[in-house]
């Protein structure tokens, strides 16, 4: 039986939760955690919040997924099943401390796969997986896997930045990641692969095209542009709610508090309303409000001159923010752009249509 933790959401509260983010439109939600599987009324979030029309995602790390559970997700409509993985076979088993935990999650995958239920991988590229990232890049090959998510490491908690990748393995990393793209696009393969919390990635990927004379690289920079990389995420366009109802700018910055959803609906606390926080939400959200050039006039080290800041928006602002003392204009330091590059950039924002 699943433990019970004091402070939790109730049923009735977690029910109450759904109907706001409902009736306030959220274009997404995600259930993660943890394990959000073992909660004793899962199921019930899950056909609850598909039942309001919410476009629902799952984290998992795909253990529980039996082809009964496989099914069901799929029969509630679930958007997308994220299957975590943190290397393959004994690496995983090695990093999750716990034999056969690989294996499961591979039975996770494939029940997933038998019932049509859309599922993927996420994975977080550290110092301990990097290394193996072709082997795990071919696992997605055998598997036939169709969506795949690498997360740069954003360090919170003890220990994390022993993981932290150097620029010259973050480069490769990504290296390796365009090269296998390139082959399943001349194969004919049609997978996605995203990578998050780095929005240098982008810089990067424009640089590599112009190199290349690549035929969609005006396309690539116009929808670089209109995203606006870290200048429009945490704070913005995402949040977190905990398991204790406590609002978080993401699921990274867990010291901010911008209220709790037992005292005040969440999509109140969104617009501000809430008196003990508004002023922080609106100085998080300030550096999307800004003009680029306001933005980055506000800026401090490498990302006050580099000339792809309409790009990136200065890279992931949690990790910038845990890296400089809370200081939200500090460069992200997970930046792996060398100085040549940064001032090779583009000196005029392309606007988007």
């Amino acid at each position: 039986m699943a433990m019970q933790y004091p402070g939790e959401l109730t049923w009735e509260q977690m029910q109450a939760v759904v109907e706001d983010l409902a009736d306030y439109q959220v274009p997404s939600l995600l259930l993660s955690g943890g394990e959000p599987m073992i909660h004793p009324r899962f199921f019930d979030l899950v056909d609850l919040a598909t039942a309001k029309g919410l476009k629902l995602t799952i984290s998992t790390n795909g253990t529980l997924i039996t082809p009964e559970k496989a099914a069901l997700l799929k029969a509630a409509n679930v958007a997308y099943v994220g299957i975590s993985l943190d290397g393959i076979g004994k690496i995983h088993d090695e990093f999750r401390r716990k034999e056969g935990a690989f294996d499961a999650a591979v039975r996770g995958f494939k029940n997933c796969h038998d019932v049509g239920q859309k599922t993927g991988l996420r994975l977080t590229l550290t110092r301990h997986n990097v290394e193996n990232i072709d082997r795990i890049l071919d696992f997605i090959e055998e598997k036939e896997i169709q969506r795949v998510c690498f997360y740069h490491l954003v360090p919170a908690g003890r220990g994390s930045e022993l993981q932290v990748l150097r620029p010259g393995e973050a480069r490769g990393a990504i290296d390796t990641l365009i090269s296998r793209v390139e082959q399943w696009h001349v194969q004919g393969i049609d997978r996605e692969l995203l990578t998050v919390t780095q929005p240098a990635d982008g810089a990067y990927l424009l640089l590599r095209m112009e190199r290349e004379n690549h035929p969609n690289l005006e396309e690539a920079r116009r929808l670089l542009s209109w995203n606006g990389g870290g200048a429009n995420s945490s704070g913005r366009g995402i949040a977190n709610i905990d398991t204790q109802g406590n609002v978080h700018p993401d699921q990274f910055w867990q010291d901010i508090i911008l209220g709790n959803v037992k005292r005040l609906p969440f999509s109140q606390i969104w617009d501000g309303q809430h008196p003990a926080s508004a002023e922080t939400l609106a100085q998080i959200r300030s550096i999307g409000l800004l003009t680029q050039e306001e933005r980055q006039a506000r800026m401090s080290g490498p990302c006050a001159d580099c000339k792809w800041f309409n790009i990136c928006g200065g890279g992931f602002r949690t990790r910038a923010a845990f890296c400089n003392h809370g200081d939200l204009w500090g460069s992200d330091p997970g930046c792996y752009l060398n100085d040549s590059e940064r001032m090779a950039g583009s000196l005029e924002p392309v606007l988007a249509s």
